[in-house]
């Protein structure tokens, strides 16, 4: 039976539909990928509260954070690579760096699409594998990386109840569920999607179904896998790292981002503090990527090193150095 795959970016805007009937402070921007995004929806539906700024990244960012400034809860979006890639110096100073009372930052939620290296024919240059490192060293960011249009809903819900500068990280391609509905999520938070007594493989976005194709096969070996979504990357769950190193005695962690400074960087941090145990680190080996058309994105995911078949031989690899 083949998979059912749906769409994260759709999820997206008819989520923030939804939030948008509830709470009359919600806008939302966008940087003329309103319709790739789906946020185009939102302003059809609320055009008193939509704001399409143009090819303007930096723009978007300082209007937003004005928005937020006025009392306004606002979501902008466009593609990762334009979103931090064009205006760090805007989200740290803009949004990150002003403080109101006892408030750290300001109300901003920067929701992305086109994330790692799976985002089609546009190449390295558009292949957005340095997010996580950027935005996670900004002090005030919570970071957020879903695995599928279940995690992209509920959380994009968290965030409109929530205060602070968020940045969550969307896939271009369909994805399969790795959630059910009744699954509840908590920023900082890890969630244990199968448990297992051999290794822990940590894995964020669409790494988290591979992360558990790789434990399904490496059950078959009599090898029992947990398996955990990392969809919190800052904060992150120190104390359920912790406990799995304890239980497992090592860590293979997986993402669709560069291993300098991504989640495997932030696991480590943590896990060399806490209880130090073999690791492993499953993502882009400090290369950029190149282009591949749509039907050829797992093959271009496989040559990098992002896939179940590898993150099994890592395993096997980490539990062999325990």
């Amino acid at each position: 039976m083949s998979e059912v795959l749906t769409d994260m970016r759709s999820e997206y805007g008819k989520t923030l539909i939804e939030i948008g009937k509830e709470n009359q402070n919600v806008v939302v921007l966008g940087a003329d990928t309103t319709d790739s995004l789906k946020t185009a929806s939102f302003g059809k539906a609320f055009p008193d509260r939509f704001f399409n700024v143009g090819i303007a990244e930096a723009n978007l960012v300082s209007v937003a954070a004005g928005l937020a400034y006025a009392g306004k809860v606002a979501f902008a979006s466009t593609y990762a690579i334009f979103l931090p890639g064009r205006c760090v110096d805007q989200i740290r100073n803009a949004i990150a760096y002003p403080s109101r009372v006892d408030k750290n930052g300001l109300d901003v939620k920067l929701v992305v699409s086109h994330g790692g290296i799976s985002v089609g024919a546009d190449g390295g240059s558009h292949q957005q594998i340095e997010d996580i490192a950027i935005m996670r060293a900004i002090p005030h960011l919570t970071v957020l990386i879903p695995a599928d249009t279940i995690a992209v809903s509920k959380l994009t819900w968290i965030m409109s109840q929530r205060y602070g500068p968020h940045y969550m990280r969307m896939a271009r391609s369909s994805t399969p569920l790795v959630h059910q509905e009744s699954q509840d999520f908590e920023i900082g938070k890890g969630i244990v999607l199968r448990d297992g007594t051999d290794c822990t493989i940590a894995a964020c976005g669409i790494t988290v179904k591979m992360a558990l194709d790789a434990a399904d096969s490496l059950k078959k070996e009599k090898i029992s896998c947990r398996v955990i979504d990392g969809f919190s990357i800052k904060p992150i769950d120190e104390n359920l790292l912790e406990k799995a190193a304890r239980e497992t005695g090592c860590i293979v962690t997986c993402e669709e981002h560069n291993v300098m400074g991504g989640f495997g960087s932030a696991v480590s941090e943590v896990v060399s503090e806490r209880y130090p145990v073999r690791i492993k680190r499953i993502g882009v080996q400090d290369k950029f990527g190149e282009s591949a058309r749509d039907n050829e994105i797992p093959q271009l995911l496989e040559k990098y090193g992002i896939s179940s078949i590898n993150i099994a031989k890592a395993v096997k690899e980490a539990r062999s150095r325990k």
